[in-house]
């Protein structure tokens, strides 16, 4: 049944966005819960990690993720050239971790030095420990979109390090922070 009277949206204009029109999108946007991550790629022997929301399972047959990272970013540009990428999903007890991973100017020079992680059989890509689930993938597909880069990859292996014994606790990202699901 519809409900009646009308709501009050903000509406964009038919020009770029104003300074208000991204403020606005922002503070919205900021409610879409979702799982964190660790997307990573190796490139001339150097290892590349970011914290990332912005990923889902694209299909089962066959396996296949897509993950948007911002274009002008040096993960985005590594995996845009090395071709292979991993994505950990991470628990609450990688908060640290995600923070870490999710800073602007992390530097590239011993980014994981404080991160606990084994290598990928299929990529060696860093998988972070203790992760609820792992997808090792080769890009399939990069789309521009606005100032990011969705790119889509084919899952080459996959697997769970997190303790079977552990209730898996997810990392959530809602309203600008981080949160749990288990008390």
């Amino acid at each position: 049944m519809e409900t009646p009277g009308t709501l009050d949206a903000h509406r964009l204009g038919d020009e770029q966005p104003s300074e208000a029109d991204i403020d606005l999108y922002r503070v919205l946007s900021a409610d879409i819960s979702a799982g964190v991550a660790v997307v990573s790629t190796s490139l001339h022997k150097r290892d590349y990690a970011a914290t990332v929301t912005a990923f889902l399972s694209v299909s089962y047959d066959p396996p296949t993720m897509l993950v948007s990272l911002y274009a002008g970013s040096g993960i985005g540009e590594a995996i845009a050239t090395s071709g292979t990428w991993e994505l950990s999903l991470l628990r609450s007890k990688h908060q640290g971790s995600a923070d870490w991973l999710a800073s602007p100017g992390t530097p590239v020079e011993g980014l994981l030095a404080q991160v606990p992680y084994r290598r990928g059989p299929a990529t060696g890509s860093v998988i972070l420990d203790g992760s609820i689930a792992y997808f090792e993938l080769r890009t399939v597909a990069i789309h521009p979109a606005a100032t990011h880069l969705l790119i889509v990859g084919e899952v080459l292996a996959m697997g769970s390090d997190a303790p079977a014994a552990e209730v898996p606790d997810p990392l959530i990202h809602f309203a600008s922070a981080y949160h749990r699901l288990a008390p």
